[in-house]
């Protein structure tokens, strides 16, 4: 029963790995695409990286499935938008106040930040007539 506890944390890693997907294993996914886009194309994407001008199957080889995708509507033209999130571990600090009274308790917290990006997005990907017209990143 030991033997079994003890390998149960290395399968969980062997799991989460292969469940990983990375731009080497999406470009295999999509090699005969991937061998047909411009030689710069596809060095940006084995970099992970995106340009203007991509296609969104260009932008999925690179980056993969986006988180979040929502629609975007403006007096010039209607905008496709990938989001793509920091998944990452998160620290912080914060300040707060609280107390308690008897069978009572009370509370006050704060949060800052900007609000240009959710707390957790990290890119976002904008495509028109197929293909992005912008790329927004968040300042770090």
């Amino acid at each position: 029963m030991n033997k079994i506890l003890r390998s149960v944390p290395v399968l969980v890693v062997l799991i989460a790995v292969a469940g990983c997907s990375t731009p080497a294993s999406r470009i295999q996914n999509h090699q005969a695409a991937f061998d047909a886009w411009p030689a710069a194309v596809q060095q940006e994407i084995r970099a992970g990286r995106v340009g203007v001008g991509f296609t969104p199957e260009m932008v999925q080889v690179a980056l993969g499935e986006a988180d979040r995708r929502y629609t975007r509507i403006s007096l010039q033209d209607t905008s496709e938008v990938w989001v793509y999130l920091d998944n990452g571990p998160k620290f912080s600090i914060g300040v707060g106040l609280g107390g308690s009274s008897g069978n009572s308790a009370y509370g006050v917290g704060m949060r800052t930040g900007d609000d240009t990006f959710r707390e957790n997005e990290n890119l976002r990907v904008v495509f028109e007539g197929g293909q992005v017209v912008a790329i927004e990143t968040r300042k770090k």
